[in-house]
């Protein structure tokens, strides 16, 4: 693990607020992770972003000191002002080696998450790394950690009782929403058809909520989260021409910018001065700081659920120390994981030197005392020379990985 590195910003240093400014939207990604790649030689890499962090972690034989993160930032290119660019650095958290391994491990098992025990994480986790990986940004190493990665976290998941009456983000914005006390009639605007979205609609329509309105950049996305609910799917472009009227708000998109400003809400409730209810789980927030200012309603928002959120770690104290436990022994299995398959690496051109003596040898050396053999006894020496290709790659190998495993 001697070249894993993460850089991570997360709620534990950021504020959400600000943290947001470093989300990076899915069309650009692509374009700024190969910069990335290109301009500080870093061999993979993929990107997490989720309501509560934004972490890159990557391969990379330089040392990460502020020097390499600052170019980091600049090259990643997020127009940031310089007083925003000097509070990340200044509060970015730097993982190298065993230490990133690690913090990635407790990251995928909640450990880390603002609600310990909720299981989102790994599924968020497992996803940039995908989206990654399908684009190029990742290889073999990758694989390696996220397949460790994908074992821990189910091993947490199933053997504590860390993700018993699971308490996610998720849930608690619908806990403060049902407080509320609203009627099984509502108007529920849903903005956004992504995973945080279909969790939360899943809940409202278990309780027997049934009027919902789906908007979505995709429409297709749009009418299969619209389906599930037996609710009406529009593309997101038709918001600001909705004139049905709305209860409540539930938004959680990937836009960098306010989709609700104080404009498009207006037109929104046309005319309508009830007091409403935003339900808004995007960091950044999709609802303008106006829009809560100017306009009566509850705001339910990831930042205002961070102190249940402490208590919830407070009561799952004992299970995070049997969840490390978990995690100490995945880090010790997989460092003997990696050596042997850099033996396997290192053997992989056994193979194809085996299969080369072995042709030199019947085409060439041996060619003409072949030949006179019958074809029963060519049949017979052929069946040997195939059993001991088969030996003289498998040997070696076996052999190798069990010293190291005497070693280690």
């Amino acid at each position: 693990m001697e070249y894993l590195k993460i850089i991570a910003f997360t709620h534990q240093q950021i504020d959400l607020k600000a943290l947001g400014k470093l989300v990076i939207c899915e069309q650009t990604l692509d374009d700024r992770l190969r910069n990335i790649q290109s301009e500080l030689d870093i061999k993979e890499i993929f990107y997490v972003g989720t309501c509560n962090r934004v972490e890159f972690v990557f391969t990379a034989a330089a040392t990460v000191d502020k020097a390499f993160i600052t170019r980091f930032m600049q090259v990643l290119d997020m127009g940031l002002p310089e007083e925003y660019m000097e509070q990340f650095i200044k509060n970015v958290v730097v993982y190298e080696q065993v230490e990133a391994f690690n913090h990635l491990l407790r990251t995928s098992c909640s450990l880390e998450s603002l609600v310990v025990g909720e299981k989102e994480i790994l599924a968020q986790v497992r996803k940039a790394y995908e989206a990654c990986r399908v684009a190029g940004f990742t290889g073999d190493y990758m694989r390696m950690i996220m397949d460790r990665v994908v074992k821990t976290a189910k091993e947490v998941y199933t053997h504590t009782n860390i993700s018993r009456n699971p308490v996610s983000v998720v849930s608690l914005a619908y806990r403060k929403l049902r407080e509320l006390n609203m009627c099984g009639n509502v108007r529920l605007l849903i903005i956004g058809a992504g995973e945080t979205n279909m969790n939360i609609a899943q809940y409202l329509k278990k309780h027997k909520y049934s009027n919902f309105s789906v908007f979505n950049r995709t429409i297709a996305k749009a009418e299969n989260l619209a389906k599930a609910l037996n609710g009406t799917a529009y593309p997101l472009s038709a918001l600001a021409d909705y004139k049905e009227g709305f209860d409540v708000i539930i938004t959680c998109t990937g836009a960098t910018e306010p989709i609700l400003t104080q404009e498009l809400y207006t037109k929104l409730l046309n005319g309508d001065t009830a007091k409403k209810v935003i339900v808004d789980l995007a960091v950044p927030n999709d609802t303008a700081p106006e829009v809560v200012q100017n306009f009566p309603l509850h705001f339910i928002e990831v930042e205002s659920l961070k102190e249940i959120a402490r208590k919830n770690i407070q009561e799952r104290y004992d299970e995070l120390v049997h969840a490390e436990h978990i995690i100490d022994d995945n880090i010790k299995e997989f460092e003997s994981v990696l050596r042997q398959r850099k033996i396997e690496i290192a053997m992989s051109d056994v193979p194809k030197k085996i299969k080369e003596i072995k042709h030199t040898a019947m085409n060439a050396i041996f060619a003409d005392e072949i030949n006179t053999m019958d074809d029963n006894s060519k049949a017979v020496l052929g069946r040997i020379m195939d059993y001991m290709e088969k030996k003289c790659i498998s040997v070696p190998m076996v052999m190798a990985k069990e010293i190291l495993v005497k070693n280690s």
